[in-house]
């Protein structure tokens, strides 16, 4: 038996010997029997027998998508390794959070080479940071870095590229490998593949481009910006064309598309594929060959028709009238049309497969776009037919939110991109998504101040809240005697009597000291002195003591009566969001001047309430201080009278809407320091000339004129009727 088992052991042994000398040679084809298990090239496809079959692809081909002008994946993945060296990079990572901590978000900018030219729209850039709020000349305070070198395009043939660019930012003594850095690019690569190459190393540095490819844009790290061109407004910029009076569910157009059609090269395909969705009724597509020096060289049989066809149609008509864009990618994934189609309510129908779509950590533009896919694009008709109309009005409106608020200007991209920065720094007090989507957007509703949505003027209808019932007068002291004159005494007591008063404060901005405690008026809601700095911006800073979601602005000579007090507060609590009072003035265009002109005339226009009586929300000082750049609360403090014109201009900037006029027993006269007998004429008019020249100054600041005018005075029910004063709810307001 053992001899049995032996022999069968033996002749196994010699089986598999046998087969190792006589056959090894085609078992070691297989890729598991060689020792090269992980090689660094490995080509595709591997057959065990590819000595006997005949090769008709390069494996080279058969890794790409079969257009000769696409670089392969293999070719983007190396470009891409070229520009992203630190393609791992998140704001824990690269980012240096400690430079943020002692002097908050500031922004260093470069100083600028004289021998270094910079595009325009490289110089709007620069421009919009150094006159922000968020600007510091001094690089030991910055938190955030800008270079002064123009990377906005790299494209190698274009005559604004600047060249050495490596060598220029290693010699920067702050660059540290791009930590901290912002880079801004609009255009990436060149002829004929255009990669994402910048053509330099960006090390650490946040890169806020146009056109990015999802690929390789880092989640919380990159921005994707829109692509905007060299003619776009520094700041203010158009408004969008979706009026009140002017929307039309049923628009000429359902679909249009009106631009070039790139013939060979990256793109191509998309663009000359477009037109099997025109059929000249309700849906155009229209493209032109004739663009590019060579283009007849490449021109194929439709081109003559196409370009007939082109001339045919005006496209600022077609953006007016029609519902849904189409925005195809161009050479690169964004285009120009994008932002056009977005200011003129045209809802965008993206076809560029990719795009990582600007500001998408913050914006919702599933609100705002269709985003289509390049592949699927005879099934865009259809699928733009099925949506509903009130979701086709939801789509319009939001286009018109997105582009006041982030897009209508440079200066509105630039600071988007730096607060959705700011917002990483600290992410348990950033905006929420309803916040960045909601008027008047994310910009304008500081997280500093509360990111509670029922703390804000804008929300309550939203939130389903109301403003709380009780208001906190700020009564202002200017008085050279620094003694409590009888019409200050007058107010304390005609305020304090109010049943919506919670308290008093008093912004004592005299040279002398505030008069003693005994020498105030007693009154049943607590008074407070407050020392102010003797600034005419003082009356709008975030006083902590401000509780209360109202706030009563008083001038020391205002004469007011309880009643019309009250009815006041009623009327803002009904409008939160606007400046509520009485004393009115108005601003007008002056075509001989060509220039703003104010005037405090009694018309029937209105356009600025003074605060020297007006209700406001207080979110309105936190704006005015926070969000302002401190040149312009200097402009404040050099102008007299100049403070109230800003804040109706900020408000009116924020809410688009006039302010709210209330009916008052006495008309209001403004007061002016005490002057010298016979020159008081000579200061009311130098008084009249500065505000003038204050509300243009604003105006050129802001970039167009923000205030709104109106009509409209809100009086008590039965006021001024023939009824017996007794029955009436404020009987005082009729009473002389």
């Amino acid at each position: 038996m053992q001899t049995r088992k032996k022999y069968i052991f033996l002749t196994f042994l010699a089986s598999w010997l046998l087969l190792f000398f006589f056959g090894g040679d085609q078992l070691r084809r297989f890729a598991f029997f060689s020792g090269r298990k992980a090689e660094a090239r490995r080509n595709w496809p591997r057959w065990t027998d590819r000595s006997l079959l005949k090769s008709f692809a390069d494996p080279e081909e058969l890794q790409s998508d079969g257009d000769p002008s696409l670089p392969s994946p293999r070719a983007r993945r190396a470009a891409w390794l070229s520009v992203y060296k630190n393609s791992r990079c998140r704001m824990e990572t690269c980012f240096d959070f400690s430079r943020c901590e002692k002097h908050g978000f500031k922004v260093f900018t470069y100083p600028r080479e004289r021998d270094q030219p910079l595009s325009e729209s490289y110089s709007k850039i620069l421009t919009s940071i150094e006159r922000s709020r968020y600007y510091t000349p001094n690089p030991e305070e910055a938190c955030l870095f800008i270079l002064s070198i123009d990377t906005l395009d790299r494209d190698h043939l274009s005559g604004q590229y600047v060249r050495n660019v490596d060598e220029k930012i290693r010699g920067f003594p702050l660059w540290n490998g791009g930590r901290n850095h912002l880079i801004f690019n609009l255009y990436s690569g060149t002829w004929p593949n255009y990669t994402e190459d910048l053509g330099f190393d960006i090390g650490q540095a946040i890169l806020a481009k146009a056109s990015f490819y999802t690929e390789h844009f880092r989640p919380g790290f990159d921005i994707s910006i829109p692509l905007f061109s060299k003619d776009h407004p520094q700041r203010g910029g158009e408004r969008g064309w979706l009026y009140q009076d002017s929307i039309h569910l049923q628009k000429k157009y359902l679909l249009v598309f009106k631009g070039k059609r790139y013939l060979t090269g990256i793109g191509s395909s998309t663009r000359n594929a477009l037109h099997h969705i025109h059929n000249g009724k309700d849906i155009v597509s229209l493209t032109t060959c004739k663009h590019g020096k060579d283009w007849e060289k490449h021109k194929d049989t439709r081109c003559d028709k196409d370009n007939v066809d082109y001339e045919k149609f005006d496209y600022q008509e077609l953006l007016h009238n029609s519902t849904f864009c189409i925005v195809p990618r161009g050479r690169r994934l964004g285009s120009f049309r994008f932002l056009e189609a977005l200011q003129a309510a045209c809802i965008p129908v993206l076809l560029s497969d990719g795009w990582e779509l600007p500001f998408a950590e913050a914006i919702d533009w599933g609100k705002a776009a269709v985003v289509g896919n390049e592949r699927l694009l005879l099934q865009i008709p259809s699928a733009v037919r099925c949506i509903h109309p009130e979701r086709v009005l939801a789509f319009q409106q939001q286009t018109q939110v997105l582009w006041d608020a982030y897009f209508s200007s440079v200066d509105k991209i630039v600071h988007t991109t730096l607060e959705i920065i700011k917002d990483r720094l600290l992410p348990h007090r950033s905006r929420s998504r309803f916040l960045w989507n909601t008027l008047p957007g994310g910009l304008l509703a500081l997280p500093g101040f509360s990111t509670h949505l029922g703390d804000f003027p804008f929300y309550y209808l939203q939130h389903g809240s109301s403003p709380s019932e009780k208001f906190t007068a700020l009564i202002r002291a200017v008085s050279p005697s620094g003694s409590l004159s009888q019409p200050i005494l007058r107010l304390i007591q005609a305020v304090s009597a109010s049943q919506y008063c919670a308290q008093i404060l008093v912004l004592w901005s005299c040279e002398k000291p505030p008069p003693p405690s005994g020498k105030w008026p007693q009154t049943t809601v607590p008074l407070t002195i407050i020392q102010g700095r003797r600034k005419l911006s003082d009356r709008f800073f975030p006083y902590a003591a401000i509780q209360t979601d109202a706030v009563l602005s008083l001038d020391e000579h205002t004469s007011l009566s309880t009643s019309e007090v009250d009815f006041a507060f009623v009327v803002w609590r009904s409008f939160p969001e606007r400046i509520v009072g009485f004393p009115t003035q108005s601003h007008f265009w002056d075509a001989e001047q060509r220039r703003w002109g104010y005037t405090s005339k009694w018309t029937n226009e209105l356009s600025i309430v003074l605060t020297a009586a007006a209700f406001y929300h207080r979110y309105y000082h936190s704006l005015f201080t926070e969000y302002l750049p401190a040149g312009l609360r200097e402009l404040v403090d050099g102008l007299a009278a100049c403070e109230d014109i800003l804040m109706n201009v900020l408000v009116a900037a924020v809410t688009k809407l006039p302010p709210i006029k209330v009916t008052q027993r006495k008309q209001h006269k403004e007061t002016v320091p005490q002057q010298v007998k016979g020159t008081a004429g000579a200061a009311d008019g130098r008084r009249f000339s500065q505000r003038q020249d204050c509300l243009n100054q604003l105006a050129d600041w802001f970039g167009y004129m923000p205030l709104v005018s109106s009509q409209l005075r809100l009086d008590p029910v039965l006021f001024k009727d023939q009824v017996s004063v007794l029955r009436k709810k404020y009987p005082r307001l009729e009473k002389p």
